[in-house]
């Protein structure tokens, strides 16, 4: 009973809103290179996703993910605290992946097995393409990104609202690793990075929410964006 206060009180509309007015806030500082209140804004972002997740009583290792991407975005606006920052953002992967094979990604992907070979061919095209670049990196962003690839393939497994949210957080990725090799970049790249990163990390967030509500959807997500961060 307590639980059901908890969903339909005054915290099931702060938070969601509160992620959204977060969302919107940053993404205007980055557009405009407003330093460093974008990196206060987007240290909120991740907590705020993760306690929607707790009213929603999602899954822990959803909320593990994104606690653990937050450790790995205030790590990145650290300098000299790259690394970790990558090992945390892989840890939250870890998470991802072992989630989705656990719910079954593996028997979905049987059926479709296009989908890991396209992602593995990506996976090594993008790997040839930034190796010259990467220097000392080479090793741990391949691994890294390896990583990265088997959340967006798992996460395909699931329907194509939360493989889209694993496309996406691959897609932020790569941006990032093309910074890191000095390849070229595309215009308002920051912007792209973090508008990528964001809806990726929200379509899996509120996918794996809505499929573990009603666990025989096969494709399960919210009819919309109000109704996604809403109260039940």
């Amino acid at each position: 009973m307590q639980n059901d206060v908890l969903k339909a009180g005054p915290l099931s509309r702060a938070v969601p809103a509160a992620f959204w007015v977060c969302c919107a806030v940053h993404l205007a500082l980055v557009a405009t290179g407003t330093t460093p209140l974008d990196a206060v804004t987007k240290a909120l972002l991740m907590p705020l996703l993760a306690a929607w997740v707790l009213v929603r009583r999602g899954p822990r290792p959803l909320v593990a993910a994104l606690l653990l991407s937050w450790g790995g975005d205030v790590a990145l606006e650290i300098d000299g605290l790259f690394l970790p920052g990558m090992a945390l953002f892989a840890a939250a992967h870890v998470c991802y992946v072992t989630y989705f094979v656990r719910e079954g990604a593996l028997d979905a992907l049987r059926r479709r097995p296009v989908v890991p070979v396209v992602y593995g061919v990506l996976w090594l095209v993008l790997i040839l393409v930034l190796w010259p670049g990467l220097g000392d990196l080479r090793l741990p962003v391949a691994a890294y990104s390896l990583l990265l690839t088997a959340t967006a393939v798992t996460a395909a497994g699931h329907g194509r609202w939360i493989g889209a949210g694993g496309a996406l957080f691959l897609l932020s990725d790569t941006l990032i690793a093309f910074e890191l090799a000095d390849l070229p970049r595309l215009p308002a790249h920051g912007f792209l990075i973090m508008a990528t990163y964001i809806a990726g990390q929200y379509l899996l967030a509120s996918g794996v929410v809505g499929r573990s509500r009603n666990p025989a959807a096969r494709d399960e997500r919210p009819g919309s964006l109000g109704e996604a961060l809403g109260p039940v």
